[in-house]
């Protein structure tokens, strides 16, 4: 078990972009940026728009930009894996659906591209042959959709005997 000091150290980040994350997502931090740049821009003609003038906001936003980048990237790893455990919490409890997805984020991109246009053609032949008002599980519409690969195959052999 880690001791308390390497455990708080660990979760410095994490304290701090959650507390950064709250404060610029609040109105407040807008109006703050807003007041910066106006009083900018006012001090642009006593400053005679000077390079130094413009490299302040430009140094300041740029830095800004740089740190929130990490914050903001924080903040959406940490969503993604609270949406995903409970989309998988949700999958595994509902008898009805598919295990097989669950996990299905750590697939590489040309797996889900793949398993995407799998589910299109499963999608359109379910839409073809159930309500979509209905609830359907995976199995269901891979049945039906093997189904239809069945008929089809069925129909393949029969031409194919008529032409010999």
């Amino acid at each position: 078990m880690e001791p308390l000091t390497d455990k708080k150290k660990h979760n410095f980040f994490e304290v701090m972009a959650s507390k950064v994350m709250a404060a610029t997502g609040s109105a407040w931090a807008f109006f703050v940026a807003l007041a910066v740049i106006i009083i900018w821009a006012v001090t642009g003609p006593i400053f005679n728009y000077s390079d130094t003038w413009q490299l302040v906001i430009n140094t300041g936003t740029t830095i800004i930009t740089f740190l929130m980048v990490f914050v903001i990237q924080k903040s959406q790893n940490k969503d993604s894996k609270s949406v995903q455990m409970k989309l998988n919490e949700l999958i595994a409890v509902n008898r009805k659906a598919s295990n097989r997805l669950i996990d299905v984020e750590n697939l590489s991109e040309e797996e889900l591209d793949i398993l995407h246009r799998y589910y299109a053609v499963m999608a359109e032949e379910t839409r073809k042959h159930i309500s979509m008002k209905e609830s359907h599980s995976v199995e269901e519409a891979i049945s039906d959709a093997l189904g239809k690969h069945e008929e089809h195959l069925q129909e393949r052999k029969k031409a194919g005997k008529k032409g010999l």
